[in-house]
């Protein structure tokens, strides 16, 4: 990281602070992906040491996504903020819910009756509902299917999230639009971040396989004859590799033996440099999930 990156000013933020930004959250970005990130989480005033934003790259693409925290903070600073309750609809429920005429003539929802018993069986909506003062509450009501489609993200570790924290993901997603309309934030989160994609993605590649191969076998300058790029490129997949191991705290050597041949199926005794690239997308994945697991951030404060 230079040293001017390392410099940039963030509100609050020390330098050691950004380092650490860098070093984990961010540590997949490149540099200009890191500025960008930082860039955003500057203008937009979400603390990433807070949770409240972080980056995601997934193919050379950026998208930044907002926390649920950030939402929840805006809109406690918004005058006339009164809460908010956020809950899910099983098939087993009893929930009836109709809508009302307020005096300006807009209609507003509201819920008659929601109990439940257990067991509750599979989840089948659910609501969000913001309170501010002087005006009638605002109920975001969503049919689950309505979500289903983020379990097929693209988007960086959205679908993993979604797959494996669907009850949770669903609540901060209904949460945030509620939150969204009644108090009248007016920034990005992650379910928009399709609209700009080629704002944070210069080159952008959809097959890694292809990528790695051009990479390992297209012309070399003079200086840099092939076989030794070739070298270069394997040995710094592997550190890459060793990296990510202790991220998933796996330090022994038969472990990451056992690791490497449930993920990686190998054409020889040792994995190739497209076959690295590979496994290192899959350890990206089990990384996040490891976080997810340990992480207060899927909690609703």
């Amino acid at each position: 990281m230079s040293k001017a990156l390392a410099l940039m000013p963030f509100g609050e933020l020390t330098e050691q602070d950004i380092v650490t930004v860098r070093e984990t959250i961010a540590k997949d970005c490149n540099e200009s992906q890191f500025r960008l990130f930082m860039g955003i989480a500057k203008s937009s005033g979400a603390n990433p040491l807070l949770q409240e934003i972080h980056p995601s790259v997934f193919q050379n693409k950026l998208t930044v996504q907002f926390g649920i925290d950030f939402h929840v903070r805006k809109a406690k600073e918004t005058e006339g903020y009164q809460g908010y309750d956020v809950q899910l609809v099983h098939d087993n429920d009893t929930f009836k819910m109709h809508q009302e005429k307020a005096e300006d003539g807009r209609y507003y929802a509201v819920i008659d009756e929601h109990s439940w018993g257990f067991p509750r069986g599979k989840v089948v909506g659910g609501y969000a509902i913001a309170y501010k003062e002087g005006y009638a509450p605002f109920t975001v009501v969503m049919d689950v299917e309505e979500v289903e489609h983020f379990k097929r993200s693209q988007i960086g570790m959205q679908k993993t999230m979604w797959t494996n924290y669907f009850n949770d993901m669903f609540k901060k997603h209904m949460t945030r639009r509620a939150l969204k309309a009644a108090f009248g934030l007016r920034f990005d989160d992650v379910e928009s971040a399709d609209a700009g994609p080629a704002a944070y993605e210069p080159q952008q590649r959809k097959d890694i396989t292809a990528e790695v191969e051009q990479m390992a076998t297209e012309p070399k300058t003079q200086e840099a004859p092939v076989e030794d790029d070739e070298t270069s490129k394997l040995k710094k997949a592997r550190d890459e590799m060793k990296k990510k191991f202790a991220l998933l705290g796996i330090t022994d050597s038969d472990a990451m033996g056992a690791y490497i041949a449930e993920h990686c199926k190998t054409k020889g005794e040792k994995p190739t440099l497209v076959e690295i690239t590979g496994l290192l997308k899959i350890m990206d994945m089990h990384i996040a999930e490891k976080q997810a697991q340990t992480s207060n951030d899927d909690e609703l404060n």
